[in-house]
């Protein structure tokens, strides 16, 4: 299976700016989405962003503006840079890919999520 490992969560006041990394294991023939999902205590998961092989971007309304999704195709890394934080921003971080392993095996994987915390 593919593995997602994330970095970049961390506390910070409100105003300010995190950016968070995800970068996909070896053994992949492509990727088409990546993303990023979030999780507020006591809420379901709900997507932020997300970006497809072609570059199509996809946003959350209550972040548009102030959030922005990239990737890096030879590192398989997706990039979210985050700023005007927000307290109603907390949360936990999750990474998501869609794609295809060597010898052509689909896989979808979450990252192991990452906290953002923003006070106010």
């Amino acid at each position: 299976q593919v593995q997602l490992v994330e970095s970049g969560g961390g506390l910070v006041q409100a105003g300010g700016s995190l950016r968070l990394s995800c970068a996909a294991s070896k053994n992949i023939l492509s990727i088409n989405t990546m993303g990023w999902y979030r999780q507020a205590p006591g809420k379901q998961r709900e997507l932020v962003a997300t970006i497809s092989n072609g570059g199509s971007i996809n946003y959350a309304d209550s972040v548009k503006g102030r959030f922005t999704i990239s990737r890096d195709n030879a590192k398989n890394t997706v990039y979210l840079q985050m700023n005007s934080l927000k307290p109603e921003d907390t949360a936990v971080y999750y990474c998501n890919a869609d794609g295809y392993m060597v010898l052509g095996r689909p896989f979808t994987s979450w990252g192991q999520g990452t906290q953002v915390t923003v006070s106010s």
